[in-house]
Formats: C-alpha cells, sequence, structure tokens
C-alpha cells in the first residue's frame, strides 16, 4: 500500500465534528432528563444481533429486510448476524431474555445510538443514522392511555429539542384479528384494479396488502386515496382508537387521523403514528411508533400471557435538521491558562493548577507550546474562557494567580490556593 494514500469518509456516514457535537451532547442530556421523569429507564443493547432476530421481527415483506439489511459476513456456517436497523427488535430481544416479563408488569425503557440500513444515502438519510426511542412492554401496557403518554412523550421531547410545528399524525390497524380481516377486505377491494399497482404493490399484495397503503408510487396513492378512506375496524378497535384520542386531547396533543397510514414494519397493530417537521423537504418524517403487542409471543413471549407493547423513534440527524440553524454553540471552558514566560517551571505551576481546577469540575485548557502571550490570549478568546489565569514571574515568587475576566478586562490578583473558591463564587454568583 502506497505510504500517502488518503482515505475516505464512508458514503453514507458522516462524522460528528468537535463544533457539533454539543447539539449532540444537548440533545441527549435532555432525552435521559425527560425520559427518566415519564419513569423510563436507559438500555443499551448490541449493535448487531443475530439476523434472523430482525427478519423474524420486521416482516420478510418490509423494505428493511428485503433491501436494506445490512448482514454481516462470517466465516462460519452456523452464525449469521446483521447491524441493527432499529431498536425495538433487540430490546424486545433482551425484554425477554433477562426475564423481564417475569419480574414486572410493566417495563419502560428508553435508548439511543447508531443504527444502520443499506438504503440510497439522502439529506437527513444515511447508512448509519442515530435514534433516541422508548418502549413499554409487559401486561402493564394494555391501556389506551399509554399510547397517550408514549405518543406524549415523543411530541414533548421534540418541543424541547427547539422542533417547532411539529405535527403528529395517527391511525390505527386494529387488534390482530381486525388486521386478518382487514387484509382479506384489502384484497378484495383492491382486486380489480390490481394490474394497476406498482411492480413492489403487486408482489405487497399477497404477501402483505397493508404496505399498499403507503405506497409512495403516485398511480398507487391515487388509487388508494379512491378506494380507501377508512379501515373497518371492530367495535373493539374502535373503542380503543377513540380512547386513544380522548387521551391525546386531555393532554392538549393536536393531532390529524391519516387513514392510510401503516408504518413500513410488519409487527404493528392497533396504534400507529408518524411525526413530521417543517424544513426536512419531502422527507419530512421526524419520527414515529405504535403498537407492537404480537411481536412478544412471534420473539418466544409466554403464549398464556396478554402481552401489551408500544414504542417509537426519533431520528437525531433529522432532529438537527429542523432545528441547528435557530441553535447556537454555547460552548465555553471556565479558564485558559496564559504562561507569560518561557521556562519549564512555569509550564509545572500551569499543568498544576489546570490539573487541579479539572478535578474540580472546571474546564481549563492551555497551551503546551512556548507561544506569544499575545497568541495565547487569542486562543482563550477562540475557546470563549471566561477567565484567564495568568502565570508569570510575579505570580510565580509570590504564591498567586492573575485572574481576568475576559468579558469585562477586570484582574485581580488571587492567592494560588484560593482560585478555586474565587471561581466556585463566581459561577455561583452566574447562576444566580
Amino acid at each position: 500500500m502506497s505510504l500517502n494514500k488518503t482515505f475516505a469518509l464512508p458514503r453514507g456516514t458522516a462524522d460528528i465534528l468537535p463544533e457539533e457535537s454539543f447539539l449532540w451532547e444537548e440533545i441527549e442530556s435532555k432525552a435521559r432528563r425527560i425520559c427518566q421523569s415519564y419513569g423510563f429507564r436507559e438500555i443499551r443493547t448490541p449493535l448487531y444481533e443475530d439476523v434472523n432476530l430482525f427478519k423474524r421481527s420486521l416482516g420478510q415483506t418490509s423494505d428493511v429486510v428485503n433491501k436494506q439489511l445490512l448482514e454481516l459476513a462470517s466465516h462460519k456456517d452456523d452464525e449469521g448476524y446483521a447491524l441493527r436497523p432499529e431498536g425495538t427488535a433487540s430490546i424486545v430481544r433482551s425484554y425477554l431474555e433477562n426475564s423481564f416479563d417475569k419480574k414486572e408488569a410493566l417495563s419502560k425503557f428508553f435508548y439511543m445510538g447508531p443504527m444502520f440500513r443499506g438504503e440510497r444515502p439522502q439529506r437527513g438519510r444515511l447508512r448509519q443514522f442515530h435514534q433516541i426511542g422508548a418502549e413499554a412492554i409487559g401486561p402493564g401496557s394494555l391501556s389506551a392511555f399509554l399510547d397517550a403518554e408514549i405518543i406524549s412523550l415523543a411530541m414533548f421531547l421534540l418541543e424541547s429539542f427547539g422542533v417547532k410545528k411539529a405535527k403528529l399524525k395517527i391511525n390505527s390497524l386494529g387488534s390482530k384479528e381486525d388486521k386478518e380481516r382487514i387484509s382479506l377486505w384489502l384484497r378484495e377491494v383492491f382486486a380489480a384494479d390490481k394490474a394497476l399497482l406498482c411492480p413492489d404493490c403487486q408482489n405487497r399484495f399477497e404477501r402483505n396488502v397493508f404496505r399498499v397503503l403507503d405506497c409512495k408510487n403516485e398511480t398507487c396513492k391515487g388509487l388508494v386515496s379512491r378506494i380507501v378512506t377508512k379501515l373497518p375496524l371492530s367495535d373493539e378497535g374502535t373503542r380503543y382508537f377513540e380512547c386513544v384520542q380522548e387521551a391525546l386531547r386531555m393532554a392538549g396533543i393536536d393531532f390529524e387521523i391519516a387513514p392510510h397510514l401503516v408504518r413500513g414494519l410488519d409487527y404493528y397493530s392497533h396504534t400507529v403514528f408518524e411525526i413530521t417537521a417543517q424544513g426536512l423537504g419531502s422527507q419530512d418524517a421526524i419520527g414515529a411508533g405504535g403498537r407492537y403487542s404480537q411481536l412478544i409471543h412471534e420473539l418466544g413471549g409466554n403464549l398464556k400471557v396478554d402481552f401489551g407493547a408500544i414504542g417509537f423513534a426519533l431520528g437525531i440527524e433529522r432532529v438537527l435538521l429542523a432545528v441547528q440553524s435557530s441553535l447556537n454553540d454555547p460552548g465555553f471552558i471556565d479558564a485558559y491558562v496564559v504562561i507569560l514566560n518561557k521556562g519549564e517551571a512555569f509550564l509545572k505551576e500551569a499543568f498544576k493548577v489546570s490539573d487541579y481546577l479539572r478535578k474540580a469540575g472546571f474546564k481549563v485548557d492551555l497551551s503546551y507550546l512556548e507561544r506569544p502571550v499575545k497568541s495565547q490570549f487569542s486562543q482563550a478568546s477562540k475557546l470563549n474562557a471566561r477567565f484567564a489565569l495568568i502565570i508569570g514571574e510575579d505570580e510565580l515568587a509570590s504564591g498567586k494567580i492573575s485572574v481576568k475576566n475576559m468579558k469585562t478586562s477586570e484582574q485581580e490578583l488571587v492567592d494560588r490556593g484560593a482560585v478555586l473558591d474565587y471561581l466556585k463564587k463566581i459561577a455561583s454568583l452566574r447562576s444566580q
């Protein structure tokens, strides 16, 4: 290999650079705080799983399985793995494997991290992307009010991130029995026009006719709009969906009923929802979710237990596209140590002061190169340092440090041992 060969970023991925990472940190910290306030606990699952976990849970008719699943090469015939395309299947696997189903009536988890799909990269849609999501699983989740809680959490997260005018669309696919009956009904109503459907939908017609409803092909969309105005739910399914709507109104959440919303994964039943936002172009979805109660049984849950499950996922990259134009980097350091004189003794003193303050919780930086004083102050300004801690011959001899307020240019001589208390006092006054 040539020594001067350069390498490029893999297609469909992105570097999160230091000037962008503060946004990620802000979103992640808010998500943790808000999810915990709703009673959700963080769970972290592997980046890859048994490939059959995804094929079984997502459904053989889903585009994720058919077109986008990124499988890993293996040297063993009995092993097959894939990078996770979403979080739900892994969490259900962990829920059952770690016997949460036997320990508690309702388990509430949240997660955040990278997901992987082999889709064509485009603005806001990468092959490695990141999600924040939440899942509520267990017999204790069989309530329409929990549907409203999950949706409320998703909407509140987006509001806290600064997403303006997020729009909620909801629909119901009914119970498992409803889905089976509606599936037959859809085949009947589309039968006469099957030849007009796109090739993908003609394949979906037999395997999962619900997918015809959310096809993006213009001919299919026109056909669906003309034939299907509402899914014929049972009385039980209708009552459940009406209860969800009532709970959302109680929570002050506006919504639109979207009769053709079915979501792209096979495991959904009853409530499904999608959240869109402005500024994302034609692909304006920023998050989605729904109920998937039957998935627990399909992945090995006790057939004698009536499980429920509902969750959602928000795309972090898509959140950033929607909000970053209105956010400014609040990044700063508390202090930058400026060394006035050359020599190891001054660098040692700067190092000791920096290390001491960092371990006390302050953000401190310094230069290990012998740089002109003007350059050091320029670097302090570039890093938005609130203070410059100045060490020169007089300071070293007297055991003091000159503390300069970078905003007001006021400067004060402080005993070396009192610098920590001085900065704590300033920080306390600033927070009042």
